[in-house]
């Protein structure tokens, strides 16, 4: 059981930094990016074909934010100068970054079983390669979490934020949102990416499918964090995603332990979403009922 728990946390770390950069694009910016399917192999394909050739694996996630940020830019550009709807700009983008995922990888999958990862240094420590996933997503996540507090404080984090939050408002200020969403989406999908580039280095390949139904697990992470931690202020708000996509981790676990099949996750994970979403208009209906009970007494 522990060791089920500490493999749980350990991607749970690393799937904190990919619910990270949903958070930006849905609650930030209040956009459904579905770009992210695609930037999640992109960050994998990058840093496994970096590390395969020989590269610097830190040098190789760096190389993985930035093919992101490209991926990211492209939905910005359809959305806000081809006037495309947002969530069809990401459609098209996760569409676009499949074949260049395969362009990149050469082959469907790429195994890194014989290489270096950024986890060797603290295997070569002495750490199983669990606790050493678990030491660097703790590293990434906390410093994550503050890069960003820092950055969302700035005059143009500050922007982004606004951004979601009213536009017209931004706009009347002569702020440029076309260039906020741009911004935001770029961020996001690079954060996406290094996220990929991490899971991949774990696990120890790469893979074209491994982006499939990252959106949903994204929005349960962030939806679970934010029913069990709150959102009182925004730097527990980052806090929450990280415990959010361990916590959803954990479940999964738990329910594979409990002998959940496997191909029934997916199922799963988007009945969690659902409830999880529809939960203000559930407690709308209970209301009335739980009133009337009340006064029944």
């Amino acid at each position: 059981m522990v060791q089920i728990l500490t493999a749980a946390v350990s991607l749970g770390l690393l799937w904190a930094i990919i619910t990270t950069g949903v958070y930006i694009t849905y609650r930030i910016l209040a956009i459904a990016d579905l770009t992210v399917e695609g930037s999640v192999v992109t960050g994998a394909a990058i840093a496994a074909i970096t590390i395969t050739r020989g590269g610097n694996p830190y040098l190789a996630i760096l190389l993985a934010f930035l093919g992101g940020v490209g991926a990211g830019l492209i939905t910005g550009l359809l959305h806000t100068k081809l006037k495309i709807p947002s969530l069809l700009s990401g459609i098209l983008t996760m569409i676009a970054l499949y074949s260049i995922n395969l362009r990149i990888m050469g082959r469907a999958n790429i195994s890194l079983l014989q290489v270096d990862t950024v986890y060797t240094f603290f295997e070569k420590m002495g750490l199983s390669q669990t606790i050493s996933v678990i030491v660097l997503g703790i590293i990434f996540v906390g410093g994550l979490v503050g890069i960003l507090y820092w950055f969302f404080g700035t005059e143009i984090g500050c922007a982004i934020r606004a951004t979601g939050n009213n536009p017209q408002m931004v706009r009347a200020q002569g702020i440029n949102t076309n260039s906020t969403i741009i911004i935001g989406l770029m961020i996001s999908n690079g954060l996406v990416a290094v996220g990929g580039s991490l899971i991949a280095q774990s696990q120890r390949f790469a893979d074209i499918q491994m982006g499939i139904g990252s959106i949903v697990i994204g929005l349960a992470s962030v939806i679970i964090g934010e029913v069990l931690f709150g959102r009182r202020h925004f730097a527990s708000r980052l806090l929450s995603l990280a415990f959010g996509a361990i916590i959803y981790r954990v479940i999964i676990a738990m329910v594979l332990k409990l002998g959940m099949p496997a191909n029934d996750l997916k199922l799963f994970t988007a009945i969690t979403v659902a409830i999880a979403l529809s939960l203000p208009v559930l407690r709308s209906y209970l209301k009335p009922i739980k009133n009337s009970m009340k006064w029944g007494k």
